[in-house]
């Protein structure tokens, strides 16, 4: 197994990759309109790097997820050093890769394959990403309670991140039971001692009124998907409420937190910092985490801005 990449970057000056061109790339599925793309191009020009990142999008090219080995097989022959892994492949990648950092392992989710002379290395940058969203957006949540609607993907990782930052008590409910009961399973070795809990979503209203923070986790409030996952007004008033979706940044869910009083963190700094975090596997750079947020704001400006000049249909 590699380390996690909390430490410091590997030395800039000695990196095999900084003589050379870069080529990375996003798999996914109907990922056209991705800001993780545009993130790092920019970062990397400005961190002096020939960088080149690529959209491979299965709803593109006609390919399947069943597909998964014929493509990375074209993307080793086509030189990439890296690619990060979206819906549907953060768990089907596992089986094609080498090796796993320890969290990649413990959330059975891949988000990061970095390909070197040891072969494939799966990495998970989006916990990370989220802990540290949750570290300068919230601050402190040792021994708080702590109730996150969602147990997917987003869910495994912002699960991951909470427990990671010391939450006395992580209730987590699903509308597929099975999922959160599974989440359950694969948190308890890293995390043992009965901190988390799955709970029925009949419950969340209770859990709310006793929580000092929500974490929602579904993909409800996206452009595509819009409306509340939930209502907020059971929430306890003193709780924060934090949010995975960052198309749009400001979901229903935070505008009507917000006009009710609640902290609020939103979507974005998550998707920030699972870029920010890849790059430095990368790269073996420091990215500036400030610079890459404002870059962040201001593509949702301009797609924002885009949705609006658009025809009506």
């Amino acid at each position: 197994m590699t380390p996690d990449p909390r430490a410091s970057p590997k030395n800039a000056a000695a990196h095999p990759r900084h003589d050379r061109a870069i080529r990375v790339g996003l798999l996914g599925e109907g990922i056209t309109a991705s800001l993780t793309p545009p993130m790092h191009r920019q970062e990397a020009l400005l961190l002096g790097l020939d960088y080149e990142y690529r959209v491979i999008d299965i709803a593109e090219t006609g390919e399947t997820p069943d597909d998964l080995p014929r493509i990375l097989d074209r993307v080793l022959a086509q030189g990439y050093d890296a690619i990060n892994v979206t819906h549907p492949f953060k768990q089907r990648v596992i089986d094609h890769i080498a090796a796993l950092s320890p969290s990649a392992e413990r959330l059975g989710a891949v988000n990061l394959i970095e390909f070197g002379e040891a072969g494939a290395v799966g990495h998970n940058t989006d916990w990370i990403g989220y802990r540290d969203a949750v570290e300068i957006g919230i601050g402190d949540v040792r021994g708080r309670r702590v109730v996150q609607v969602g147990a997917g993907g987003a869910g495994s990782a912002t699960a991951y991140a909470l427990l990671s930052l010391g939450v006395g008590e992580l209730a987590i409910a699903d509308a597929d039971a099975a999922r959160a009961s599974e989440l359950l399973a694969r948190l308890a070795g890293p995390f043992p001692g009965g901190r988390v809990r799955a709970i029925a979503l009949d419950e969340l209203p209770g859990a709310f009124s006793r929580a000092h923070g929500v974490v929602h986790a579904t993909p409800t409030g996206m452009a595509l998907s819009p409306g509340l996952p939930f209502d907020p007004e059971a929430v306890n008033r003193d709780a924060w409420i934090s949010e995975v979706v960052y198309l749009p940044l400001e979901t229903q869910l935070l505008r009507a937190a917000t006009v009710l009083g609640h902290r609020v963190l939103d979507g974005g700094m998550m998707a920030v910092g699972q870029a920010y975090h890849s790059l430095r596997i990368i790269t073996g750079l420091d990215p500036d985490r400030a610079r890459m947020r404002a870059h962040f704001l201001g593509l949702l400006d301009e797609r924002s801005a885009q949705l609006g000049s658009a025809p009506s249909p």
